[in-house]
């Protein structure tokens, strides 16, 4: 097992395609931590409908953007003693507890072809799918919270995840968790 806290809570963000989801949960089970990754997904499978109505309506409704970011924030801090990896496209900005913040980043193509070997789909179609995305999500945040997800150079590591792999990547987080 590796030296770090056991209560350490660790945020990372970062665009879609960028693999939030599959780093959280990497890290979080080397260092034996909760993993904590509730998304639009997520809520749009227990709602039994499709992520892209659960999109539509987050741009009319900020129900779905609050909902998501409450129960993620609640899950994050609901027992101090045990810590946890919480992945989301805010969790830098919003755990403000969070004692490392680690942003993703790749490049659109990289992204976008992560995204279509998880959903399937054209890469024109894709593309565009993210791009509009990217520019909803960015216009939500800013509104609801008043965050600009393109200004993530606070975070205490950034990670070009287009260039490392999942494992490179988890042993990076890792080694700067430790040192905390």
């Amino acid at each position: 097992m590796y030296d770090v806290r056991k209560n350490i809570r660790i945020a990372i963000s970062g665009k879609s395609g960028c693999g939030n989801t599959t780093v959280t949960a990497l890290t979080a089970e080397r260092l034996g931590l909760r993993s904590i990754n509730f998304t639009f997904r997520n809520l749009a499978s227990e709602k039994n409908m499709r992520l892209e109505e659960v999109l539509r309506l987050a741009e009319r409704d900020d129900y779905w953007d609050r909902e998501v970011d409450r129960r993620q924030i609640e899950a994050a801090l609901s027992d101090r003693d045990v810590g946890c990896v919480l992945g989301s496209r805010l969790a830098i900005w919003m755990l403000k507890e969070a004692d490392l913040k680690v942003y993703l980043k790749a490049e659109t193509d990289v992204r976008v072809r992560r995204l279509m070997r998880r959903d399937g789909g054209d890469f024109d179609a894709v593309a565009a799918f993210t791009a509009k995305r990217d520019a909803r999500d960015h216009e939500r945040y800013l509104r609801l919270y008043g965050i600009d997800n393109d200004d993530y150079h606070f975070a205490g590591l950034i990670i070009d995840s287009g260039v490392l792999t999942p494992d490179e990547i988890v042993d990076e987080i890792i080694g700067r968790a430790r040192a905390l």
